[in-house]
């Protein structure tokens, strides 16, 4: 049994909340989530394989990011 999805030509979508500056950034493609998948990736690495997470996983983290529910750890 194959653990792998063919996503044929992914529209990628950069996180709002990238900065722009080659930093963190995330990048999801939307046009999947009705098919209860979102796949997520890093921007940094696009020829690296996609993290594919539960549509309702995805809307979860989304919410919690946009409501500030995390920690941001500094050195």
């Amino acid at each position: 049994m194959s653990t792998t999805r063919d996503f044929p030509h992914p529209i990628w979508v950069k996180s709002s909340f990238s900065q722009g500056n080659g930093g963190n950034c995330v990048e999801w493609a939307p046009g999947f989530a009705a098919s209860g998948v979102v796949p997520v990736r890093d921007s940094k690495t696009p020829q690296n394989p996609a993290l594919l997470l539960p549509s309702g996983a995805w809307s979860s983290f989304v919410s919690a990011v946009r409501g500030d529910m995390f920690t941001v750890w500094t050195a």
